[in-house]
């Protein structure tokens, strides 16, 4: 599983990071991306998915591999 950020509709809120800090970073101004290239380890998961469901603008977006 991957997680990643799409720069479009990133408003800078920060749940995304408030809720999984070990799966984003966020810029000076605020925006997330995805931390390392986005790959999620298992223990990780769940706070994916639930950055994923706290998102106010859907920016952040789960890609399951496989």
């Amino acid at each position: 599983m991957k997680v990643r950020v799409d720069p479009d509709k990133c408003q800078g809120h920060n749940r995304c990071y408030s809720l999984a800090p070990e799966l984003f970073d966020v810029d000076d101004y605020g925006y997330a991306t995805a931390a390392g290239d986005g790959t999620v380890p298992a223990e990780l998961v769940g706070k994916a998915k639930l950055a994923a469901a706290n998102c106010p603008e859907f920016a952040v977006i789960i890609d399951d591999e496989g």
